[in-house]
């Protein structure tokens, strides 16, 4: 055997290479049912890039942000982590299923949430300690736990993002304000009145737009199933968004986020909304009016 001083330089590049490939991705987490891994990605602006892959078995499907129905969404514990100052979790948009369990928001197949990551110390590195509590279901909802850690080196930005996490970002939806334009926008978000616990939105959508709509703690909205017929060329359409659920004393302004998918685009909208004018009392079956 030649020794490791006569091997071709092109070669030892890429032994090196694939070992730094391979340092910047966990070992798979195996659960029940699913697995999860951390990945490393670039960096700018003192901030770094990695995500968290979730991959159920076979027609299993995992959970988004708000689950909807019925299921876990992930819940993330950095508190093992070191030199970390913050992580922000940027979610693709999910989609929606039914089933007898009624209405649930996830993804089918597994999914890369990426994540930025903000150090205590930029030119130091980032090692990610994650507690990952999270739900895979096929006809069950079944909780999975996971231990993942990760080193992140400084200078973050001279490492390249992989192509995984490259296609999760681009299914992140864009933030957009209320009112904002192009083709697909959400145009006005406004109470339904006259008594209803009911939102109407009106969605401008190059195809059939679904939406996702989700309320601060207490609050729990459900939105109906995305239309099969085609708008006309950006024809507006209004969507109803039902308040099944509010804290009884609801006061003051409510944050109501948006996420709006058509075509294969997705944005993220917020609008800000009086609690008493979506909270109004529906009447009893007697005729007696009192809450929900």
């Amino acid at each position: 055997m030649r020794p490791l001083s006569r091997l071709a330089p092109a070669l030892l590049c890429a032994l090196i290479g694939s070992t730094a490939v391979a340092a910047e991705i966990s070992p798979w987490a195996a659960g029940l049912r699913a697995k999860a891994r951390l990945l490393a990605g670039g960096g700018a602006d003192g901030a770094r890039l990695a995500a968290v892959e979730i991959a159920p078995e076979r027609g299993f499907k995992t959970y988004w942000r708000h689950p909807g129905e019925s299921g876990l969404p992930p819940a993330f514990d950095w508190s093992r982590s070191a030199n970390l100052a913050a992580v922000e979790v940027l979610w693709p948009a999910p989609r929606r299923f039914e089933d007898g369990g009624g209405v649930s928001y996830g993804y089918e197949g597994g999914v890369v949430l990426p994540l930025r990551v903000t150090p205590r110390e930029a030119d130091r590195p980032v090692r990610l300690a994650l507690t990952l509590d999270y739900g895979v279901c096929k006809d069950v909802c079944i909780p999975v736990r996971a231990e993942l850690s990760l080193a992140l080196p400084p200078g973050g930005s001279a490492a390249p993002t992989p192509p995984a996490i490259e296609r999760a970002l681009s299914a992140v939806p864009e933030r957009r304000a209320v009112g904002a334009g192009g083709e697909l926008s959400v145009l006005a978000v406004e109470p339904a009145g006259a008594g209803k616990r009911e939102l109407l939105v009106m969605v401008r959508a190059p195809a059939p737009p679904a939406l996702f709509a989700e309320g601060p703690e207490g609050w729990f909205l459900s939105t109906p199933p995305q239309n099969a017929a085609p708008p006309r060329s950006f024809a507006p359409v209004t969507i109803p968004v039902a308040v099944d659920e509010h804290p009884p004393e609801a006061a003051g302004p409510v944050a109501i986020r948006l996420t709006v998918t058509a075509g294969g685009r997705a944005i993220e909208t917020e609008a800000l909304l009086a609690a008493a004018s979506i909270s109004a009392a529906r009447p009893r079956l007697d005729g007696a009016a009192g809450p929900r």
